[in-house]
């Protein structure tokens, strides 16, 4: 079930930066396709039953790896959609417009 649920959220962004116009719609649609790699991630780093890695128990630990590893993902899918943002800006700023076509069009009239 989890599978299905991560999986449609990840498609809801991959679609959302295939079909969607508007820049800051493909911003928020690569932040939503993120956070699902991150959830895929996360679920299958952690066990029912397990418990934190804390020294002096016996106890079935989860691994600290992925959740290490994740927190770093989120660092860094704040950083590019950031980023991602800047870039939108600048194009707004040049040509006026938030829309790819648009953009494409304007773009190619100043090259040429």
């Amino acid at each position: 079930m989890v599978w299905f649920l991560i999986g449609a959220i990840f498609l809801v962004g991959l679609w959302g930066i295939m079909n969607k116009a508007n820049m800051i719609k493909k911003v928020m649609a690569l932040s939503i396709a993120n956070s699902a790699v991150i959830l895929l991630f996360i679920y299958y780093g952690s066990f029912s039953g397990d418990t934190a890695p804390i020294e002096g128990t016996s106890a079935r630990m989860v691994d600290p790896l992925p959740q290490a590893l994740m927190l770093t993902a989120i660092v860094v899918g704040i950083c590019v959609v950031a980023l991602a943002l800047v870039l939108v800006y600048r194009l707004y700023l040049k040509f006026g417009t938030l829309d790819m076509r648009r953009i494409e069009k304007k773009a190619w009239e100043l090259h040429d």
